[in-house]
């Protein structure tokens, strides 16, 4: 039987779609196109741009297997050269003349009768394809919260994902609307040239020493000449994070030893008792997305700088008044408070008029985050269930990347499309949700964007991620229905 090369369409061009389609292309299909809205590759990296975006993974593990890159400028990289090893990723790999930026996706119907996706992009354009793949990340629409008057300030607002270039803080008096991993890289920026920062706190995060030092150049020399040196350096990094999110699955030890470096790092940090009570945490370790940083406590006890932790009431014109009556003059605002946490193409319509985001937000029953029943040959990277709270996501995506192509090779050697068996999908949902009842994340006593409205956590891995890998990589037709493919489809 002749092998298949199937149309290939990869909506994201971030590290999942760019990764995506260099595995592809190396397994031997090369009609792929990757749609992205952006002007440039780079995803989260390409629109993050807001002063001190860096990484919180060490950066040696912050790259793909298959390209590791030995000339890191820092043990934590900076937003810049993070996007710009993407642009390499995308030039080396030969993936600028698969690339359709601008393109802004506006949604992915399934067609029953000739097995093919319709996407629909923005402008009337209808693009065919034999297999979709959706790279576009958890962490891409701006989350806002609903504050009284927000439309009446005076002053310009922005948020940490959307950051305005145009707009110089330099003398101003700023606010920074939350106290998560964004606010706590901007805020210490910001307190460099602002007049006056006021950081407004609803929950304290736990903040663990960072330890960002430069790399000089013998160091980037021996990891590009001495053999194995920087493949070791990122399984010693891998091994140690591993250690660490035992932390986070109910390995008390390993939990009580984070929060204890944790409490040694504010202590050490902050001396007045009074602050010490007000950025201390009343949750477990790890509930909260954990964050890394040397600046945090530092910025908070500078005279020009006030942490507010009442509540807001209203936005006014002039500032923002809180729930205590008091008005706190303001002239920018500066919301860091994440996203509103998607891992799906908008309107995508499967079989039988199925709705994904309707069918996840009922449950998000789906094979290790990857295939959903009901959307044959649909594919999704950073899918439910997969996020990470300590580990480099980056190890993870490699995992599905794998196992997508194996996949597409097997969907390749006969006719017919592939949709994962219902009974397959909630197995493996239900596996998820039952390991995740003993997580710090799902009985930590927090609230957070891992939950959803209902407290079900369906967005983070609720395992070691070297499980994942051993999941993740064989491919068992088993768990697939084959739909025969009519003759007259490509």
């Amino acid at each position: 039987m002749t092998r298949r090369d199937p149309r290939i369409l990869i909506v994201g061009a971030g590290f999942a779609g760019l990764g995506a389609a260099v595995r592809f292309k190396r397994a031997g299909f090369h009609r792929l196109t990757i749609l992205d809205r952006g002007d440039e590759v780079g995803g989260t990296w390409r629109d993050n741009t807001y002063p001190g975006c860096a990484c919180d993974v060490p950066s040696h593990l912050y790259s793909f297997s298959f390209d590791p890159k030995f000339d890191w400028a820092r043990r934590y990289a900076e937003r810049s050269q993070i996007h710009a090893y993407l642009n390499h990723i995308a030039d080396s790999h030969g993936l600028r003349p698969h690339l359709r930026l601008r393109t802004e996706v506006q949604g992915a119907v399934w067609n029953e009768a000739r097995q093919v996706w319709l996407l629909h992009v923005e402008g009337g354009e209808v693009l065919e394809g034999d297999v979709l793949v959706s790279g576009v990340g958890a962490l891409v629409k701006p989350s806002l919260p609903d504050l009284p008057g927000l439309e009446s300030f005076a002053g310009p607002v922005m948020h940490t994902a959307r950051w305005r270039h145009d707009v110089s803080l330099k003398g101003c008096r700023v606010a920074v609307i939350g106290t998560g991993a964004s606010a706590v890289q901007v805020a210490p920026e910001i307190a460099r040239v602002a007049s006056h920062l006021s950081v407004f706190q609803r929950t304290p995060p736990w903040v663990m020493p960072r330890g960002d030092v430069p790399y000089g150049r013998v160091r980037r020399w021996l990891y590009r000449r001495v053999p194995g040196l920087l493949r070791a350096n990122r399984w010693r990094i891998w091994s140690a994070k591993e250690i660490g999110t035992s932390g986070f699955l109910g390995y008390d030890v390993m939990r009580k030893l984070l929060q204890r470096a944790a409490l040694r790092h504010l202590r050490r940090q902050v001396s007045d008792p009074e602050l010490v009570a007000r950025v201390t945490p009343d949750y477990a370790t790890g509930c909260k997305r954990v964050l890394l940083s040397d600046t945090w406590y530092p910025m908070l006890q500078r005279p020009d700088v006030s942490l507010v932790t009442a509540g807001i009431e209203r936005v006014v014109p002039e500032g923002i008044v809180t729930q205590d009556g008091r008005l706190h003059p303001v002239d920018a605002l500066v919301f860091g408070t994440g996203f509103v946490v998607t891992a799906a193409i908008r309107h995508t319509q499967g079989r039988e008029g199925r709705d994904l985001g309707k069918q996840w937000r009922r449950a998000t029953q789906t094979w290790l985050g990857i295939s959903t029943p009901g959307f044959p040959n649909l594919f999704t990277l950073l899918g439910p269930g997969t996020g990470l709270g300590w580990n480099s996501i980056v190890f993870m995506l490699e995992a599905q990347m794998n196992h997508i192509v194996k996949a597409v090779s097997h969907l390749a050697e006969q006719p017919g499309a592939i949709e994962v068996r219902e009974e397959a999908a909630m197995a493996s949902h239900a596996e998820v949700q039952r390991r995740m009842k003993g997580t710090v994340w799902a009985s930590g006593g927090c609230r957070s964007w891992y939950q959803a409205a209902d407290g079900r956590i369906e967005t983070l891995w609720p395992d070691f991620t070297l499980n994942y890998w051993r999941r993740t990589r064989k491919f068992d037709p088993a768990i697939y229905h084959v739909h025969p493919v009519p003759a007259s489809s490509p």
